[in-house]
């Protein structure tokens, strides 16, 4: 009698264990299904650099003891601050991009191949020959390439619409 209790307590042991391995296996299933999808890129190439104005520094030429004592003027040192501008061109589009970093923008390098994806209102870019970082940009404009086969096939169909 005590080891058919044995043998049935063996039998709900290796019935919880089996249970137990196909909730694991369903809790990992579902958990694959949920996953973000890969970040898909698109591939460029760095054309141009410009530098373009993004504002002024201003530096007051007053000072702690000159204010104390009277004898400061109120002249103002103000100088034009420049940032760089790429122009990125891919298939279809040509943007102008600068970085958002204004402090400390990293050079990217011209005619060298970038990779990118427009994530809501910003560019995130990425050059495998520099570090392979993603770096966030700003999209000053977007022009669509006159040259591309698409887009002579889009004007062809505007053109013959009745």
């Amino acid at each position: 009698m005590a080891q058919l209790d044995v043998c049935h307590f063996n039998q709900l042991r290796k019935g919880v264990y089996m249970r137990s391995k196909i909730l694991m296996a369903t809790i990992l299933l579902v958990s694959l299904a949920h996953a973000k999808e890969p970040k898909n890129f698109q591939t460029g190439v760095l054309l141009q650099m410009d530098s373009a104005d993004c504002g002024y520094d201003e530096k007051s030429g007053k000072s702690f003891a000159g204010e104390m004592l009277g004898t400061d003027s109120g002249h103002k040192k103000t100088r034009a601050l420049l940032c760089p501008e790429y122009i990125l061109q891919s298939d279809r589009v040509t943007y102008r991009i600068r970085p958002k970093d204004e402090k400390h923008p990293v050079l990217l390098p011209v005619g060298e191949q970038a990779q990118f994806r427009l994530d809501k209102d910003k560019m995130m870019l990425r050059v495998e020959d520099l570090d392979s970082k993603e770096r966030e940009y700003i999209v000053v404009s977007m022009t669509p390439r006159g040259d591309s086969k698409t887009s002579d096939s889009i004007s062809s169909k505007i053109n013959h619409l009745p």
